[in-house]
């Protein structure tokens, strides 16, 4: 203050330069949709997305040279409320990475039916059928998906940024919103999809409240929403801790919910079925990223000090969410509900990094969560490719033989499936060995022996999907006909391969990726 005349706040528009970029396109993507010719918006849209998030992906190298070649362990910036730091530049680069091939799949418009003798002579393409509808829209059909993506993408790169809890909120709330738009989306089954929409969006509204109650009562404690203040004052010992520890179950009921554990679960599998797959994908595996690094800073940062607290609660935590969610997995009929419970499963796994609470359980997490992104996407892509006349085949019977017809594509998929279950190789087992030898390193053997017995259950039913594809008769469905498998464009086509090339690469060779995420350790 200067002559009793408030400072105008600092606003370090450099630091902040992904996050902008990606909100910039956001509001020329509006723009687009409000005067541009119906025609021409599509591949506006598209280049803006791509164009944006690859833009911003430049912009996170940028800062990342910039720290790399200064003696410099970060920045406050915008008044202390955001982080530029190791774990958010390297959160914020997985997010990025995981978007491109995420809008690539949003923007799959042209799935064409493969030959007819290749896999249904019965189902010809005659007008009307699978070939001539398939031809137009593989997901979400309309344009403004685009501004939506890009919106929701944009609160996500804050939200593992957030350096102070109202900060954290605003982002919550400017992801969370364009997702429930989203899920409610897609052109068949639009029921279902609406559905889906208004339970994320009911229960993540309560969510949301119990994070911002928690919010409320860390500051009754501090003085300060800062994640530092409060950091420091837990440290001090000053006071009665009871509005800290009040505050820290509510403020984790709301970030565990939008990871999905146990027992705040139960809008996974609804949502991940409703919603169109492509949604489902990026919102699968972005909201994940984001909401574990927000978990993070939150943890490390703000509450090493009550750890005694809240550590045995999200034991407690994690193995239910390990054990239910493997359980429940092997029971489903539908492909995207078991890829729903499968992500209930892996959200325990990583839950176990967490624990840990040192420099190997952080990497570890970073690691993992940068390996299941974009395995996750490349799952769900396959999953819009298995089509009939009623469009996506959910029924995981009817999927039956695939490997026989299309083995390439089942290939894929069973690679993917062998990396979720933590099979040596894949990168899904470098992921499960580094959080449960940080878990193990902190003392916490049970959780591990918890974890390895959720992994061999877990098996089960990825092992059961393969043996379908690739060793069962096709089963034909309510209307007489097989399932196809389409023939993807380069869209899907790419959104696949960045997930097949990152298992097989960072499960041969993962030793670049642990030490890039060792570099990042730098969270204060």
């Amino acid at each position: 203050m200067n002559n009793g005349i408030l400072d105008a706040p600092s606003v370090e528009y450099s630091q902040l330069s992904p996050m902008l970029i990606v909100f910039g396109v956001a509001i020329l993507g509006v723009l687009v949709e409000a005067f541009m010719p119906r025609g021409a918006r599509y591949r506006t849209q598209m280049v803006l997305a791509l164009g944006g998030a690859l833009a911003a992906s430049v912009a996170v190298a940028v800062l990342c040279v910039s720290y790399a070649s200064s003696d410099s362990t970060g920045v406050r910036a915008v008044m202390g409320s955001v982080a530029v730091d190791g774990p958010t530049l390297f959160l914020q680069a997985t997010l990025l990475l995981v978007a491109i091939p995420s809008i690539l799949l949003v923007g799959e418009r042209r799935l064409e039916r493969t030959r007819a003798d290749s896999f249904a002579p019965q189902a010809s393409a005659v007008p009307g059928s699978l070939a001539e509808r398939q031809a137009t829209h593989a997901g979400a059909a309309q344009t403004e998906v685009f501004p939506l993506t890009m919106f929701a993408l944009g609160g996500l790169l804050l939200f593992p940024a957030s350096n102070d809890l109202l900060t954290m909120f605003v982002a919550l709330e400017v992801f969370s919103l364009p997702l429930y738009l989203l899920c409610s989306l897609a052109r068949r089954r639009r029921l279902l999809s609406q559905e889906a929409a208004m339970k994320y969006f009911l229960l993540g509204a309560y969510s949301s409240a119990f994070f911002l109650f928690g919010t409320a009562m860390l500051y009754g404690y501090a003085g300060t929403t800062e994640l530092d203040g409060i950091g420091e004052a837990l440290g001090q010992g000053s006071g009665s801790t009871v509005l800290a520890v009040l505050g820290t179950a509510l403020a984790g009921v709301g970030l565990l919910f939008k990871v999905g554990a146990v027992p705040f679960h139960s809008w996974i599998p609804d949502v991940y079925q409703g919603a169109p797959t492509p949604i489902t994908a990026f919102m699968a595996a972005a909201t994940k990223i984001a909401a574990f690094g927000a978990m993070l800073r939150l943890f490390y940062v703000a509450l090493p000090a009550l750890q005694d607290d809240w550590r045995p609660a999200l034991w407690a935590v994690a193995i239910a969410t390990m054990l239910l969610g493997s359980v429940l997995a092997v029971t489903q009929t539908d492909i995207k509900r078991m890829l729903a419970y499968s992500s209930i499963t892996h959200t325990g796994f990583i839950l176990t990094g967490i624990i840990a609470l040192d420099a190997q359980g952080l990497s570890a997490t970073l690691f993992y969560l940068f390996v299941y992104g974009f395995s996750t996407v490349a799952a769900f892509a396959v999953v819009t490719m298995v089509r009939d006349e009623t469009g996506e085949v959910g029924d995981i019977s009817r999927w039956a033989g695939i490997g026989r017809k299309s083995p390439l594509l089942a290939s894929m998929f069973a690679l993917l499936l062998l990396s979720f279950a933590g099979i040596p190789l894949t990168s899904g087992f470098i992921g499960k060995f580094a959080v449960f030898q940080a878990a193990a390193g902190s003392g916490a053997v049970p959780l591990v022996v918890v974890g390895v017995v959720s992994s061999a259950i877990a098996a089960v039913f990825y092992v059961r999907v393969i043996v379908l594809m690739f060793f069962a008769d096709a089963k034909v469905g309510d209307d007489g006909r097989l399932p196809a498998v389409v023939t993807p464009s380069f869209a899907t086509l790419a959104a696949i391969g960045f997930g097949v090339v990152s298992t097989v690469v960072f499960g041969l060779f993962p030793q670049p990726l642990l030490n890039l995420a060792d570099a990042a350790l730098l969270l204060r």
